[in-house]
Protein backbone atom coordinates (compact mmCIF):
# COMPACT_ATOMS: atom_id res chain seq x y z
CA UNK A 1 0.00 0.00 0.00
CA UNK A 2 2.86 2.14 0.86
CA UNK A 3 3.97 2.38 -2.78
CA UNK A 4 0.32 3.13 -4.30
CA UNK A 5 1.17 6.43 -1.97
CA UNK A 6 4.17 7.16 -4.17
CA UNK A 7 3.95 9.14 -7.66
CA UNK A 8 7.04 8.17 -9.97
CA UNK A 9 8.13 11.09 -11.68
CA UNK A 10 10.18 10.87 -13.92
CA UNK A 11 12.24 14.10 -15.78
CA UNK A 12 12.53 14.11 -19.88
CA UNK A 13 15.49 16.06 -19.66
CA UNK A 14 16.58 18.94 -21.40
CA UNK A 15 18.02 19.68 -25.14
CA UNK A 16 20.93 16.98 -24.65
CA UNK A 17 23.27 18.57 -26.50
CA UNK A 18 26.15 16.22 -25.25
CA UNK A 19 24.25 13.72 -26.92
CA UNK A 20 24.11 15.61 -30.56
CA UNK A 21 23.00 14.03 -33.65
CA UNK A 22 21.31 11.24 -31.24
CA UNK A 23 18.94 14.14 -29.83
CA UNK A 24 18.62 16.14 -33.14
CA UNK A 25 15.61 14.61 -33.86
CA UNK A 26 14.52 13.21 -30.37
CA UNK A 27 14.55 13.85 -26.68
CA UNK A 28 17.53 12.10 -24.68
CA UNK A 29 14.90 9.66 -22.76
CA UNK A 30 13.73 8.58 -26.56
CA UNK A 31 17.41 7.72 -27.72
CA UNK A 32 17.77 3.81 -28.70
CA UNK A 33 19.39 1.02 -26.20
CA UNK A 34 20.80 -1.87 -26.71
CA UNK A 35 19.26 -2.25 -29.72
CA UNK A 36 15.47 -2.37 -28.98
CA UNK A 37 14.87 -0.23 -25.88
CA UNK A 38 14.62 3.31 -25.04
CA UNK A 39 16.50 5.40 -22.01
CA UNK A 40 12.90 6.13 -20.55
CA UNK A 41 11.89 2.26 -20.38
CA UNK A 42 14.77 1.62 -17.30
CA UNK A 43 12.90 4.05 -15.22
CA UNK A 44 9.65 2.97 -16.52
CA UNK A 45 10.55 -0.25 -16.16
CA UNK A 46 11.57 -0.06 -12.18
CA UNK A 47 8.27 1.66 -11.31
CA UNK A 48 6.06 -0.80 -12.52
CA UNK A 49 8.24 -3.83 -11.02
CA UNK A 50 7.39 -1.60 -7.92
CA UNK A 51 4.17 -1.45 -7.97
CA UNK A 52 4.58 2.47 -8.46
CA UNK A 53 0.57 3.36 -9.89
CA UNK A 54 0.98 7.00 -10.65
CA UNK A 55 3.94 7.98 -13.10
CA UNK A 56 4.53 11.53 -15.00
CA UNK A 57 7.16 11.72 -17.40
CA UNK A 58 7.98 15.61 -17.81
CA UNK A 59 9.11 16.36 -21.48
CA UNK A 60 10.06 19.48 -23.25
CA UNK A 61 12.75 19.27 -26.04
CA UNK A 62 11.69 16.93 -29.35
CA UNK A 63 9.43 15.53 -27.49
CA UNK A 64 7.31 13.82 -30.27
CA UNK A 65 9.07 10.08 -30.85
CA UNK A 66 9.28 9.99 -26.68
CA UNK A 67 5.12 11.02 -26.44
CA UNK A 68 4.59 8.16 -29.03
CA UNK A 69 6.68 5.74 -27.24
CA UNK A 70 5.04 6.30 -24.40
CA UNK A 71 1.49 6.49 -26.10
CA UNK A 72 2.63 2.94 -27.67
CA UNK A 73 4.18 0.99 -24.84
CA UNK A 74 2.79 2.27 -21.28
CA UNK A 75 -1.60 1.55 -21.53
CA UNK A 76 -3.11 0.81 -18.31
CA UNK A 77 -6.70 -0.97 -18.82
CA UNK A 78 -9.80 0.23 -17.06
CA UNK A 79 -9.31 -2.24 -14.72
CA UNK A 80 -5.58 -1.37 -13.55
CA UNK A 81 -4.73 1.25 -11.49
CA UNK A 82 -3.65 4.62 -11.64
CA UNK A 83 -2.31 5.86 -14.73
CA UNK A 84 0.93 7.30 -17.16
CA UNK A 85 0.77 10.67 -17.73
CA UNK A 86 2.87 12.96 -19.81
CA UNK A 87 3.42 16.05 -18.13
CA UNK A 88 4.58 18.80 -21.56
CA UNK A 89 6.12 22.53 -20.98
CA UNK A 90 3.64 24.84 -21.97
CA UNK A 91 2.77 28.28 -21.61
CA UNK A 92 0.85 29.58 -18.55
CA UNK A 93 -0.62 32.25 -17.28
CA UNK A 94 1.84 32.00 -14.01
CA UNK A 95 4.71 31.54 -16.55
CA UNK A 96 5.52 31.50 -20.17
CA UNK A 97 9.12 30.12 -19.90
CA UNK A 98 10.24 26.93 -20.54
CA UNK A 99 11.80 24.59 -17.91
CA UNK A 100 14.88 26.57 -16.33
CA UNK A 101 16.21 23.38 -14.73
CA UNK A 102 15.26 19.99 -13.37
CA UNK A 103 13.60 21.42 -10.13
CA UNK A 104 11.62 24.13 -12.36
CA UNK A 105 10.57 21.83 -14.40
CA UNK A 106 8.54 20.12 -11.44
CA UNK A 107 7.64 23.67 -9.54
CA UNK A 108 5.71 24.73 -13.34
CA UNK A 109 3.70 21.21 -12.77
CA UNK A 110 2.78 21.88 -9.66
CA UNK A 111 -1.04 21.81 -10.06
CA UNK A 112 -0.66 18.19 -11.81
CA UNK A 113 1.44 16.94 -9.33
CA UNK A 114 -0.87 18.03 -6.06
CA UNK A 115 -3.64 16.19 -7.84
CA UNK A 116 -1.69 13.09 -7.82
CA UNK A 117 -2.69 13.00 -4.16
CA UNK A 118 0.14 11.04 -3.17
CA UNK A 119 2.40 11.45 0.27
CA UNK A 120 5.60 10.43 -1.44
CA UNK A 121 7.11 12.03 -4.89
CA UNK A 122 9.91 10.01 -6.64
CA UNK A 123 12.03 11.80 -8.55
CA UNK A 124 14.01 10.04 -11.40
CA UNK A 125 16.35 10.42 -14.65
CA UNK A 126 15.33 9.65 -17.76
CA UNK A 127 18.86 8.66 -18.97
CA UNK A 128 20.00 6.46 -16.59
CA UNK A 129 21.28 2.48 -16.90
CA UNK A 130 20.33 0.98 -13.78
CA UNK A 131 17.83 -1.90 -12.15
CA UNK A 132 16.93 -0.64 -8.89
CA UNK A 133 14.21 -2.02 -6.40
CA UNK A 134 12.63 1.14 -5.36
CA UNK A 135 10.44 -0.26 -2.47
CA UNK A 136 13.66 -0.74 -0.59
CA UNK A 137 14.03 3.11 -1.28
CA UNK A 138 10.96 3.92 -0.34
CA UNK A 139 10.69 1.87 2.97
CA UNK A 140 14.11 3.25 4.41
CA UNK A 141 12.76 6.64 3.11
CA UNK A 142 9.70 6.36 5.32
CA UNK A 143 11.24 4.10 8.47
CA UNK A 144 14.05 6.55 8.89
CA UNK A 145 11.47 9.49 8.60
CA UNK A 146 13.16 11.64 6.46
CA UNK A 147 12.19 14.31 4.26
CA UNK A 148 14.25 14.10 1.46
CA UNK A 149 16.35 10.50 0.39
CA UNK A 150 18.78 10.66 -1.91
CA UNK A 151 19.77 7.74 -3.91
CA UNK A 152 23.87 7.38 -3.42
CA UNK A 153 26.65 5.26 -4.85
CA UNK A 154 30.06 4.53 -3.51
CA UNK A 155 32.46 5.71 -6.43
CA UNK A 156 36.72 6.03 -6.05
CA UNK A 157 38.67 9.11 -5.87
CA UNK A 158 39.33 9.51 -9.58
CA UNK A 159 35.48 10.00 -10.32
CA UNK A 160 34.55 12.11 -7.87
CA UNK A 161 35.49 15.33 -8.98
CA UNK A 162 32.91 14.87 -12.20
CA UNK A 163 29.70 14.35 -9.84
CA UNK A 164 27.93 16.14 -7.06
CA UNK A 165 29.12 14.22 -3.51
CA UNK A 166 27.58 13.96 -0.68
CA UNK A 167 28.94 12.84 2.52
CA UNK A 168 27.00 10.67 4.75
CA UNK A 169 27.65 10.37 8.58
CA UNK A 170 27.04 6.19 10.56
CA UNK A 171 23.50 6.64 10.59
CA UNK A 172 23.31 7.73 6.74
CA UNK A 173 22.33 11.31 7.46
CA UNK A 174 23.47 13.61 4.67
CA UNK A 175 25.85 16.46 6.22
CA UNK A 176 27.54 18.14 3.69
CA UNK A 177 27.00 17.98 0.13
CA UNK A 178 29.58 19.87 -2.90
CA UNK A 179 29.02 19.80 -6.30
CA UNK A 180 31.99 18.14 -8.62
CA UNK A 181 35.14 18.94 -5.78
CA UNK A 182 37.49 19.26 -7.98
CA UNK A 183 40.74 19.75 -5.26
CA UNK A 184 42.36 17.20 -3.12
CA UNK A 185 41.16 19.39 0.48
CA UNK A 186 38.01 19.15 -0.91
CA UNK A 187 37.97 15.68 -1.81
CA UNK A 188 39.31 15.11 1.60
CA UNK A 189 36.43 16.29 3.90
CA UNK A 190 33.79 14.42 1.65
CA UNK A 191 34.62 10.74 2.21
CA UNK A 192 32.22 9.00 3.59
CA UNK A 193 34.12 6.14 4.07
CA UNK A 194 38.12 7.10 4.59
CA UNK A 195 40.16 4.49 3.54
CA UNK A 196 37.76 2.35 1.60
CA UNK A 197 38.64 1.86 -2.16
CA UNK A 198 35.45 3.91 -3.14
CA UNK A 199 35.03 6.36 0.13
CA UNK A 200 32.84 8.67 -1.74
CA UNK A 201 29.23 9.06 -1.80
CA UNK A 202 28.10 10.32 -5.89
CA UNK A 203 24.36 11.58 -6.17
CA UNK A 204 22.72 9.67 -8.73
CA UNK A 205 20.31 12.44 -9.10
CA UNK A 206 17.02 9.95 -7.59
CA UNK A 207 14.97 11.36 -4.72
CA UNK A 208 12.30 10.98 -2.68
CA UNK A 209 10.39 13.53 -1.13
CA UNK A 210 7.83 14.02 1.02
CA UNK A 211 5.62 15.50 -1.20
CA UNK A 212 4.29 18.49 1.14
CA UNK A 213 8.69 19.04 1.58
CA UNK A 214 9.19 18.97 -2.06
CA UNK A 215 6.69 21.78 -2.58
CA UNK A 216 8.20 23.75 0.43
CA UNK A 217 11.26 23.83 -0.83
CA UNK A 218 10.50 24.88 -4.29
CA UNK A 219 8.82 27.70 -3.08
CA UNK A 220 12.29 29.21 -2.60
CA UNK A 221 14.97 30.05 -5.46
CA UNK A 222 16.71 27.41 -7.47
CA UNK A 223 16.21 25.63 -10.93
CA UNK A 224 18.11 22.62 -10.17
CA UNK A 225 18.01 19.71 -7.48
CA UNK A 226 21.56 18.60 -6.94
CA UNK A 227 23.10 22.17 -7.32
CA UNK A 228 20.25 24.58 -5.32
CA UNK A 229 17.67 22.44 -3.65
CA UNK A 230 19.51 19.94 -1.94
CA UNK A 231 22.01 22.41 -0.54
CA UNK A 232 18.78 24.35 1.00
CA UNK A 233 17.53 21.28 2.25
CA UNK A 234 20.41 19.76 4.58
CA UNK A 235 19.79 23.57 6.31
CA UNK A 236 15.96 22.97 7.63
CA UNK A 237 15.18 19.68 6.93
CA UNK A 238 16.10 15.87 7.14
CA UNK A 239 18.11 13.94 4.69
CA UNK A 240 19.70 10.95 4.22
CA UNK A 241 21.45 8.79 1.93
CA UNK A 242 19.99 5.53 -0.20
CA UNK A 243 23.53 3.27 -0.94
CA UNK A 244 23.38 1.72 -4.19
CA UNK A 245 25.90 -0.62 -5.12
CA UNK A 246 24.58 -2.40 -8.16
CA UNK A 247 25.59 -1.16 -11.73
CA UNK A 248 24.62 2.31 -12.71
CA UNK A 249 25.36 4.59 -15.88
CA UNK A 250 24.35 8.31 -16.78
CA UNK A 251 24.30 7.93 -20.73
CA UNK A 252 24.51 11.47 -20.99
CA UNK A 253 27.76 11.88 -23.62
CA UNK A 254 28.32 10.03 -26.80
CA UNK A 255 31.22 8.36 -25.25
CA UNK A 256 29.31 6.91 -22.27
CA UNK A 257 26.39 6.17 -24.81
CA UNK A 258 28.79 4.20 -27.16
CA UNK A 259 30.89 2.30 -24.38
CA UNK A 260 27.94 1.21 -22.34
CA UNK A 261 26.06 0.03 -25.59
CA UNK A 262 28.94 -1.96 -26.78
CA UNK A 263 29.58 -3.14 -23.27
CA UNK A 264 25.92 -5.08 -23.52
CA UNK A 265 27.39 -6.88 -26.36
CA UNK A 266 29.98 -8.82 -24.09
CA UNK A 267 29.72 -12.03 -23.01
CA UNK A 268 29.71 -10.64 -19.42
CA UNK A 269 27.43 -7.90 -20.49
CA UNK A 270 27.58 -5.77 -16.42
CA UNK A 271 23.82 -5.27 -16.60
CA UNK A 272 21.72 -7.90 -17.08
CA UNK A 273 19.08 -7.78 -19.99
CA UNK A 274 18.37 -11.34 -19.45
CA UNK A 275 15.97 -11.05 -15.56
CA UNK A 276 13.43 -13.26 -15.46
CA UNK A 277 12.34 -11.34 -12.36
CA UNK A 278 12.74 -8.09 -13.76
CA UNK A 279 12.69 -7.39 -17.18
CA UNK A 280 13.09 -4.19 -18.76
CA UNK A 281 9.63 -3.36 -20.98
CA UNK A 282 9.48 -1.83 -24.19
CA UNK A 283 7.44 -1.43 -27.00
CA UNK A 284 5.67 -4.79 -27.95
CA UNK A 285 6.14 -5.12 -31.99
CA UNK A 286 5.46 -7.80 -34.32
CA UNK A 287 8.69 -8.57 -36.54
CA UNK A 288 9.94 -11.86 -37.65
CA UNK A 289 12.98 -13.80 -36.75
CA UNK A 290 16.39 -12.31 -37.49
CA UNK A 291 17.77 -14.38 -40.97
CA UNK A 292 21.56 -15.02 -41.14
CA UNK A 293 22.95 -16.14 -43.94
CA UNK A 294 26.88 -16.87 -44.17
CA UNK A 295 28.47 -14.25 -41.78
CA UNK A 296 30.73 -14.49 -38.94
CA UNK A 297 29.58 -12.65 -35.73
CA UNK A 298 31.09 -12.47 -32.66
CA UNK A 299 30.43 -10.57 -29.29
CA UNK A 300 26.99 -9.28 -30.99
CA UNK A 301 23.55 -8.13 -29.88
CA UNK A 302 21.20 -9.07 -32.33
CA UNK A 303 17.86 -8.27 -31.98
CA UNK A 304 14.44 -8.85 -33.87
CA UNK A 305 13.24 -8.58 -37.70
CA UNK A 306 17.14 -8.24 -39.25
CA UNK A 307 18.43 -9.52 -42.48
CA UNK A 308 22.34 -10.20 -42.55
CA UNK A 309 24.04 -11.34 -45.80
CA UNK A 310 27.53 -12.99 -45.78
CA UNK A 311 29.66 -10.42 -43.82
CA UNK A 312 31.94 -10.29 -40.74
CA UNK A 313 30.85 -8.63 -37.48
CA UNK A 314 32.28 -7.99 -34.40
CA UNK A 315 32.26 -6.76 -31.30
CA UNK A 316 28.36 -4.80 -32.24
CA UNK A 317 24.90 -3.79 -31.57
CA UNK A 318 22.73 -4.58 -34.41
CA UNK A 319 19.07 -2.70 -34.03
CA UNK A 320 15.17 -4.00 -35.12
CA UNK A 321 15.39 -4.45 -39.04
CA UNK A 322 18.47 -3.84 -39.94
CA UNK A 323 19.43 -4.39 -43.10
CA UNK A 324 23.17 -5.42 -44.17
CA UNK A 325 24.33 -7.49 -46.98
CA UNK A 326 27.39 -9.45 -48.08
CA UNK A 327 30.93 -8.49 -48.15
CA UNK A 328 30.68 -6.01 -45.29
CA UNK A 329 32.81 -5.66 -42.39
CA UNK A 330 31.47 -4.40 -39.52
CA UNK A 331 33.49 -3.59 -35.97
CA UNK A 332 32.94 -1.58 -32.70
CA UNK A 333 29.84 0.06 -34.08
CA UNK A 334 25.89 0.40 -32.73
CA UNK A 335 23.80 0.35 -36.30
CA UNK A 336 20.13 0.85 -34.27
CA UNK A 337 18.50 -0.26 -37.59
CA UNK A 338 15.13 0.94 -38.88
CA UNK A 339 11.74 1.80 -38.47
CA UNK A 340 10.82 0.55 -41.26
CA UNK A 341 10.97 -1.94 -44.23
CA UNK A 342 11.32 -1.06 -47.76
CA UNK A 343 8.82 -2.01 -50.44
CA UNK A 344 10.41 -3.45 -53.56
CA UNK A 345 8.34 -0.19 -55.60
CA UNK A 346 10.33 2.11 -52.99
CA UNK A 347 13.41 0.30 -53.34
CA UNK A 348 13.17 0.81 -57.47
CA UNK A 349 12.00 4.01 -57.05
CA UNK A 350 15.24 5.63 -54.88
CA UNK A 351 17.19 3.44 -57.10
CA UNK A 352 15.98 5.12 -59.94
CA UNK A 353 17.70 8.38 -58.10
CA UNK A 354 20.65 7.03 -57.25
CA UNK A 355 19.73 6.72 -52.98
CA UNK A 356 20.85 3.79 -51.63
CA UNK A 357 18.66 1.04 -49.53
CA UNK A 358 17.83 1.47 -46.46
CA UNK A 359 20.58 -0.58 -44.02
CA UNK A 360 24.19 -1.37 -44.96
CA UNK A 361 25.10 -1.80 -48.51
CA UNK A 362 27.33 -4.27 -49.98
CA UNK A 363 31.12 -4.11 -49.93
CA UNK A 364 31.04 -1.49 -46.78
CA UNK A 365 33.60 -1.44 -43.84
CA UNK A 366 32.42 0.39 -40.48
CA UNK A 367 34.59 0.62 -37.54
CA UNK A 368 34.07 2.30 -34.20
CA UNK A 369 30.55 4.22 -35.27
CA UNK A 370 26.97 4.67 -35.20
CA UNK A 371 24.95 4.29 -37.71
CA UNK A 372 21.33 6.13 -36.10
CA UNK A 373 17.90 4.51 -37.22
CA UNK A 374 16.82 4.59 -41.26
CA UNK A 375 19.96 5.37 -42.38
CA UNK A 376 20.89 4.43 -46.02
CA UNK A 377 24.52 3.70 -46.09
CA UNK A 378 25.35 2.85 -50.35
CA UNK A 379 28.01 0.01 -51.42
CA UNK A 380 31.74 0.06 -50.80
CA UNK A 381 31.56 2.95 -48.08
CA UNK A 382 34.64 3.16 -45.48
CA UNK A 383 33.37 4.69 -42.28
CA UNK A 384 36.23 4.89 -39.66
CA UNK A 385 37.70 6.98 -37.11
CA UNK A 386 40.50 8.53 -37.73
CA UNK A 387 43.38 8.43 -34.75
CA UNK A 388 43.45 12.41 -33.01
CA UNK A 389 40.43 13.40 -35.29
CA UNK A 390 39.10 16.72 -33.76
CA UNK A 391 35.17 16.71 -33.14
CA UNK A 392 33.40 17.90 -36.51
CA UNK A 393 31.00 17.64 -39.15
CA UNK A 394 30.23 16.66 -42.58
CA UNK A 395 27.38 15.91 -44.90
CA UNK A 396 25.80 13.30 -43.36
CA UNK A 397 28.18 12.81 -40.67
CA UNK A 398 29.78 13.99 -37.01
CA UNK A 399 32.70 13.32 -35.35
CA UNK A 400 32.29 13.80 -31.97
CA UNK A 401 34.85 11.55 -29.02
CA UNK A 402 36.23 9.80 -31.75
CA UNK A 403 33.45 7.73 -32.98
CA UNK A 404 32.07 8.35 -35.89
CA UNK A 405 28.19 9.53 -35.93
CA UNK A 406 26.04 8.90 -39.03
CA UNK A 407 22.42 10.50 -38.06
CA UNK A 408 19.15 9.33 -38.81
CA UNK A 409 17.81 9.30 -41.93
CA UNK A 410 20.93 10.23 -43.50
CA UNK A 411 21.99 9.36 -47.10
CA UNK A 412 25.48 8.12 -47.45
CA UNK A 413 26.82 7.68 -51.63
CA UNK A 414 28.53 4.38 -52.97
CA UNK A 415 32.00 5.15 -52.37
CA UNK A 416 32.17 7.05 -49.78
CA UNK A 417 35.24 7.47 -47.27
CA UNK A 418 34.73 8.97 -43.96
Amino acid sequence: MQMQDVLGLILGGGAGTRLYPLTKERAKPAVPLAGKYRLIDIPMSSCLHAGIAKIAILTQFNSVSLHRHIHRTYNRDVFSPGWVQILAAEQKPTSIDWYQGTADAVRKQSIEIKQAGTKYTLILAGDHLYRMDYRKFVEQHIETGADVTVAVQPVPRDVAPGLGILKLDADKNVVEFKEKPKTDPELDVMASWPGAERPFMASMGIYVFNTDVLFELLEGDGNDFGSDILPQAMASHHLKGFIFEGYWEDIGTIQRFYQVNLDMACPDAPFDFYSAKTPIYTRARFLPASEINGASMNDVLLTDGCRISKSDINTAVVGLRSIIKANTKIEATIIMGADYYESEAMIQENAAKGIPDVGIGEGSSISRAIVDKNARIGRNVVIQNIPDRPDGEGPNWVAKDGIIIIPKNAIIPDNTVI
